[in-house]
């Protein structure tokens, strides 16, 4: 099964971070963690019920990091999947809790309203036939007949199309449909989070990152094996420089830069986000990796409580 399996993006304060994908897009915190490579702050995970991959977005909330500027090398967009029956009632809750939106648009035949989260995080939610029979997290706001069933996919912005079109090969996406200046790819063998759409902008601005943007892009592997083939054919075929095998603790991960400059990373879906925390419980403690458990006196001291963060 390929397809995304998270997409981590850099956000400001973490309480407005955590009640925006909780209150208002109806997502589950499956887990409060922190950044292993620094570790004074957090590292929020919302998906599903059970974090499956291809419905987690993670943050890392630096509360000093300057906002981002969207542009080439960026991700320019990540998109949601719900039935197309609900973004009616998207449109009206984002009218409603003050959630700045545009109006609903067509791509490759599918109706895309397209918001922004509290840092200017580019975000859509396309309406998808058949999604209703997916299953959807029942432990929000949102009924469950309009709740979110995970990713739709993400839009690049780059320079040239070509050499990443390559990479996504190996990653187990096909080129399905052009549009204009934009260039479709479907995993295959897979709906959530199989789409990834390639916008070609020659000449445009180059982005930084900041808040609002995404840090970067992960690609599922179903297991090491499989993630070790996708390495050695990036680095024979494709010249890319990836890095060895890094224990994310929920999964473990290999990083390189795509052709267009933005960073992939090949994730596991194994051995998930139930090792630490019994699935009913995810995302209501401080979950620390081994390595860190025992200077959990002095994280939790440097970390501002979600509940009392301004």
């Amino acid at each position: 099964m390929s397809g995304l399996h998270h997409v981590t993006a850099i956000a400001g304060d973490p309480a407005r971070n955590v009640d925006f994908y909780t209150r208002v897009l109806g997502l589950r915190l499956v887990k409060k963690t922190v950044n292993y490579d620094d570790p004074g702050t957090y590292h929020l995970y919302f998906g599903d019920e059970a974090g499956s991959p291809g419905t987690i977005l993670t943050f890392f909330p630096w509360g000093h990091a300057p906002q981002g500027r969207g542009g080439v090398g960026l991700t320019h967009e990540t998109s949601y999947r719900v039935p197309e029956t609900a973004l009616g009632y998207w449109a009206h809750r984002f009218v409603e809790l003050g959630v700045t939106h545009e109006a609903i648009a067509k791509r490759f035949g599918e109706s895309v309203l397209t918001f922004t989260d509290p840092d200017g995080l580019s975000l859509a939610l396309v309406g998808v036939a058949g999604a209703e029979t997916e299953a959807a997290w029942a432990g929000s706001n949102v009924p469950a007949e309009n709740a979110i069933r995970g990713f739709h996919g993400a839009t690049l912005l780059l320079d040239d199309a070509k050499a990443t079109a390559g990479v996504l090969g190996v990653l187990g996406y096909d080129e399905v449909a052009r549009d204009g200046t934009t260039t479709r790819f479907k995993a295959r063998g897979s709906s959530v989070g199989g789409i990834i759409d390639i916008r070609e902008a020659k000449g445009f601005l180059p982005g930084r990152m900041g808040r609002g943007s995404v840090h970067h892009l992960a690609f599922r592997a179903a297991d090491d094996q499989e993630q070790a083939d996708m390495r050695r054919r990036l680095v024979d075929e494709h010249r890319m420089h990836v890095t060895e095998q890094i224990d994310r603790n929920y999964f473990r991960s290999m990083y390189f830069k795509e052709p267009g400059g933005i960073i992939f990373e090949i994730a596991t879906d194994q051995p998930g986000f139930a090792i630490d925390e019994p699935a009913d419980k995810l995302g209501e403690t401080l979950a620390l990796p081994p390595h860190l458990e025992g200077r959990r006196a002095e994280i939790e001291a440097h970390l501002v409580p979600l509940k009392e963060a301004a």
